[in-house]
């Protein structure tokens, strides 16, 4: 299964694989505070702590940059990852923008690629969001996702942190 795929894009984004050489850009889109604000992780916006965030990034094999379609620029990033093949579900997380996209469609867009991508393959897609990141929290809702417990996550190299699952699942007739 790739979770990499090169053909996740629309009017509004373009997913494009993650790599190493992409560290500068992503993390300038990255190093501004009012990102992280909400997060469990408030200080991703540190070089330190979004090189870390980055290294997990490239070993999941499934990250994106994220680009607007039309001027190319990265303004932000996300990936699949946690693909458990027993549940047939995969993960989607670690999603962030640039502020100027906040409250457009770039997060509806990226999401309806991605989610549409996993449920060709997959039975139910998972989110996991901050329990203080209101904002993703509604951005979820919107999606149609339904949480379904409350769960401590370990991120990778940070402190454990209460996370609000979220599901959406693959219809009948979908």
């Amino acid at each position: 299964m790739n979770w990499q795929p090169t053909d996740l894009k629309n009017e509004i984004v373009c997913l494009v694989p993650l790599k190493e050489t992409d560290f500068e850009e992503l993390y300038a889109v990255a190093s501004d505070p009012l990102i992280w604000e909400q997060h469990p992780n408030k200080n991703r916006y540190q070089r330190t702590v979004f090189l870390n965030f980055f290294k997990g990034a490239i070993e999941s094999k499934g990250a994106f940059i994220i680009r607007d379609t039309k001027t190319k620029e990265a303004i932000g990033s996300s990936r699949f990852c946690n693909y458990k093949e027993l549940a047939n579900q995969i993960e989607i997380g670690y999603t962030f923008f640039a502020r100027k996209c906040w409250g457009k469609l770039y997060n509806k867009a990226v999401k309806e690629l991605m989610i549409n991508y996993a449920l060709r393959f997959t039975n139910s897609v998972h989110f996991f969001v901050g329990a203080e990141n209101y904002r993703s929290q509604k951005a979820m809702e919107k999606l149609g996702a339904l949480k379904i417990k409350e769960v401590i996550i370990p991120y990778y190299g940070e402190p454990d942190r209460l996370n609000f699952e979220y599901e959406i699942k693959k219809t009948s007739t979908g």
